[in-house]
C-alpha cells in the first residue's frame, strides 16, 4: 500500500451529478430516534469495546457511500486526547436546504431521524455499505456530544447536538472554497462500558476500505500518541485494490501462482470483484465483502465463488486426465486448500441472515457470481497451462492428505482417541461432570502439571499436563496431527471428535464437551509464550469452534512476587513491582530489606501460591481467546508459525521494544 494522503479539504472542481440533484428532496426519513438510547445493543450490536468502534464505522460509511457515488476521494480519521473521534471527508457535503416534507434542515433530519439519508433514495445512491444501516442519527443518540459541519456551495453551516438534540438550528457560519462533512462526536459515558478507542482496530478497518476501495485515500491520526514532530500517523492508499490486498494476506505464505488471479464485472446491477491465490500451507481462508461490509458467516456470493471454482477446476483435471491415478473421489474442500481469496459484491438491496446479519442471503447473487467467477476461471486455466498445472497437482495433494486423515482418525477413534472413550492417563479429571462449572487446565510441563494437581479445586478443575511443545500444525499435514499423542490427549480430554458434513468438509462435534473453560497454562517466559501460541494454532485450525463460543483462556501466572516482612504482594507487570516496591520502602529506591523474586516458570511456586495467584476463581486473571477479525488472525498465524522468515522477521523487529527477553 502506498503511503499517500492530502491535507486539508480538497479544493475540487464540482462533479456532475449521476443521476438526480444530491439536496433535501433526496432525503428519506423512515423514523425517529426514540428507542435507540434504551436499546443500542439493538442498533450498534453492544455497547462494549465493539460497539463503541462500530460507531466510528458508521460515521466513516457515509464518506464511503460518498467515494462509491464518485465524489470523494479522501477521508480523514482523528482520535483526539479526549478519545473524541473526528471524521471529515472531501465529499458534496451533506444537504442542509430544507427538507420538504418535515421543514427541517436536511442535515438535521440526517442527524436526528433514523435511517434518513440518501442512501434510502436510489438515485442519490445506487450501492450504500452500512451493515445495520442505522447511519449516523445513531452515532448522534448515542453521543454526549456531537458537531457536524458542511462545506457546501462555497459556505459553511454547523450544528451541535447533546445526546442527539440539537443546541441551535443549522447555521451559516462561514464562507469556503473548499467542500465537504466534518462530524465530530464524543461517546455517552452513559451508554458505552469503556470510552477508550484502539489504534490498531480503527487502523485495521481503514486498511481494508482502502484495499476495497482502490484509489480512496485514507489517514488515521491519534494526537494521544506522540511520533517525531508530530502525532501518531498512519496513511492507508492503494491503487491495486484487491490484487494488493490478497498479496497482503498471503505475504508469509509460500505462493503456487505467481500473480493473483483477478475478476471484476458486473452482471444485472451486481458488481463482482474477486482475487484470489493459491499458496504452500494446508489451510483455506476465503474472505467476504457486501458493500465493502464483512460478511463472516458469507453467504450467496461466497456459495457462488466455491461451486464455480470446483466446477471448473474439476472439470479442467478430468478433461486433461490429472484424476485418473486416484482411487477416491476429490470433493470441494480438495479445490480449496491453499487458497486466499476475497469475494467482495456490490449490491443494490442487500438481504441478510441471522442475528449478526454476516450472511447475504440473496438468492440471485448464487448464479451471478458462479457465472462470472466460472467464465473468468476458463479463461485463466486455458491461457496458463503451467500455473494451473500447480494448482490441480496441489488439489491432488490435499484430496491425498484427506484420505489419509480421514483414515488416521478412524484408527484412532477405534482405539477410544478423539472420541472420549478412555480418558488420558495424565489427566486429573474434576468430580463435576456439570460442563457449565467445569474447567480444564492444559499446564506446560509434568513437573507444572503436579504442582496444579495439589493446589486445584477438585470439583470443578481438572489438569492435563502437556509435555514439552506441541507439534506445529501449520506445518503439518492433518493425518500427522492425529498421530501426535499430546494433540490425541486434548482431544479425548475435551472430549470432542472430528467429522465430515455432507459435502466432505471437516467438522468439529462439540456436543460431548466436557468443559466450558478451557485455560492454557503456561511458563511466563519466551517458550511458554511459544507453547501458548502453538496451543492457539492448533485450536484456531482444528477447534475454531471453540474459540469463537468462548471456551478459551489464557492463564496469566504473576511475574514477581515483591516481599519485605511479613509483607509481600504479587506482581502481573514491571509497573506494578515498581509500586509494591516504592510502598514497601516508604518511598526509597536503595532499600536492600524489599526483595523480589522473579517467577521464570510456573513450577517455581508451590500449590498454595499457584492457586492464589493463577487458578482461584477469586482472584485470578485470566484473557479469553477471540477472534474480532479472522482475517488478522489466518494472517498472524501464518506468519509467526509458517514457512516465510522475512515477515516474521519484520514483525519481531517492529515490535521488539514489547518484548521480554529473559536473562
Amino acid at each position: 500500500m502506498k503511503d499517500e494522503v492530502k491535507d486539508g479539504l480538497e479544493n475540487q472542481p464540482e462533479q456532475p451529478e449521476k443521476n438526480n440533484e444530491y439536496g433535501a428532496s433526496s432525503i428519506t426519513a423512515l423514523e425517529g430516534l426514540e428507542a435507540v438510547r434504551k436499546r443500542p445493543g439493538m442498533y450498534i450490536g453492544s455497547t462494549d469495546v465493539k460497539g463503541l468502534h462500530h460507531l466510528v464505522w458508521e460515521v466513516v460509511d457515509n464518506s464511503i457511500d460518498e467515494h462509491l457515488a464518485g465524489h470523494c476521494t479522501d477521508i480523514w480519521v482523528t482520535i483526539h486526547s479526549d478519545n473524541s473521534i473526528t471524521v471529515r471527508d472531501n465529499g458534496r457535503g451533506i444537504p442542509t436546504d430544507l427538507h420538504p416534507k418535515l421543514k427541517k434542515s436536511a442535515l438535521e433530519v440526517v442527524m436526528t431521524v433514523l435511517h434518513a439519508g440518501g442512501k434510502f433514495d436510489k438515485d442519490s445512491y445506487k450501492v450504500s455499505g452500512g451493515l445495520h444501516g442505522v447511519g449516523v442519527s445513531c452515532v448522534n443518540a448515542l453521543s454526549k456530544h456531537l458537531r457536524a459541519e458542511v462545506h457546501r456551495d462555497g459556505k459553511v453551516y454547523e450544528q451541535e447536538y447533546k445526546q442527539g438534540k440539537p443546541q441551535y438550528d443549522v447555521r451559516e457560519i462561514g464562507k469556503t472554497d473548499k467542500r465537504g462533512t466534518v462530524v465530530t462526536f464524543s461517546p455517552d459515558p452513559e451508554i458505552f462500558e469503556t470510552l477508550e478507542y484502539k489504534f490498531d482496530v480503527l487502523a485495521h478497518r481503514l486498511r481494508e476500505l482502502a484495499f476495497l476501495n482502490k484509489g480512496l485515500r485514507l489517514q488515521l491520526v491519534d494526537e494521544r500518541e506522540k511520533e517525531g514532530d508530530g502525532f501518531k500517523t498512519e496513511l492507508f492508499y492503494s491503487e491495486g485494490g484487491l490484487r494488493e490486498f490478497v498479496r497482503w494476506l498471503d505475504e508469509a505464505k509460500t505462493g503456487l501462482i505467481e500473480e493473483p488471479i483477478y475478476i471484476a464485472t458486473n452482471e444485472e446491477s451486481v458488481d463482482v470483484e474477486v482475487a484470489m491465490l493459491y499458496n504452500t500451507s494446508y489451510s483455506e481462508n476465503v474472505i467476504s465483502f457486501v458493500n465493502n461490509i464483512s460478511t463472516r458467516d458469507g453467504g450467496t456470493h461466497v456459495s457462488g465463488f466455491r461451486r464455480a471454482l470446483t466446477r471448473e477446476f474439476k472439470k479442467y483435471g478430468d478433461d486433461n486426465g490429472f484424476f485418473k491415478k486416484i482411487n477416491f473421489t476429490i470433493s470441494g474442500e480438495d479445490f480449496m486448500e491453499g487458497l486466499t481469496a476475497i469475494v467482495s459484491v456490490k449490491v443494490q438491496e442487500p438481504q441478510f441472515k441471522g442475528q449478526t446479519k454476516g450472511e447475504l442471503g440473496n438468492s440471485e447473487v448464487l448464479g451471478i457470481v458462479s457465472r462470472c467467477v466460472g467464465d473468468a476461471l476458463k479463461v485463466f486455466l486455458e491461457e496458463n497451462p503451467g500455473q494451473a498445472r500447480r494448482i490441480i497437482d496441489k488439489v491432488v495433494l490435499a484430496a491425498t492428505a484427506r484420505n489419509a486423515a480421514r483414515k488416521a482418525r478412524e484408527m484412532v477413534q477405534r482405539k477410544g482417541a478423539l472420541t472420549g472413550g478412555g480418558l488420558p492417563g495424565k489427566l486429573a479429571d474434576c468430580a463435576s461432570r456439570n460442563p457449565a462449572e467445569s474447567e480444564i487446565f492444559l499446564v506446560e510441563g509434568d513437573s507444572a502439571g503436579g504442582t496444579a494437581k495439589q493446589g486445584r479445586d477438585r470439583h470443578a478443575q481438572a489438569i492435563l499436563p502437556l509435555r514439552g511443545k506441541i507439534l506445529n500444525v501449520e506445518k503439518a499435514l492433518e493425518h500427522k496431527i492425529y498421530e501426535n499423542e499430546e494433540i490425541k490427549n486434548m482431544f479425548t480430554a475435551l472430549g470432542v471428535s472430528v467429522g465430515e458434513n455432507d459435502e466432505g468438509h471437516r467438522v468439529l462435534l462439540t456436543d460431548k464437551l466436557r468443559y466450558h473453560k478451557i485455560v492454557i497454562m503456561c511458563d511466563a517466559d519466551i517458550d511458554g509464550s511459544h507453547i501458548t501460541t502453538l496451543i492457539l494454532t492448533f485450536f484456531f485450525r482444528y477447534m475454531r469452534e471453540l474459540i469463537e463460543k468462548g471456551h478459551v483462556y489464557i492463564a496469566q501466572p504473576p511475574l514477581y512476587l515483591v516481599k519485605k516482612g511479613k509483607n509481600q504482594r504479587y506482581c502481573w507487570n514491571d509497573k506494578d513491582r515498581k509500586e509494591a516496591q516504592m510502598e514497601f520502602s516508604g518511598g526509597r529506591e536503595d532499600d536492600d530489606s524489599v526483595k523480589v523474586q522473579r517467577y521464570k516458570g510456573l513450577g517455581e511456586m508451590n500449590a498454595e501460591q499457584l492457586w492464589e495467584t493463577t487458578m482461584d476463581p477469586a482472584t485470578r486473571i485470566l484473557k479469553q481467546a477471540t477472534i474480532d477479525d479472522a482475517v488478522e488472525a489466518d494472517r498472524m498465524f501464518a506468519m509467526l508459525m509458517g514457512d516465510e522468515v522475512p515477515p516474521r522477521r519484520a514483525f519481531i523487529e517492529a515490535n521488539a521494544k514489547y518484548a521480554r527477553i529473559d536473562a
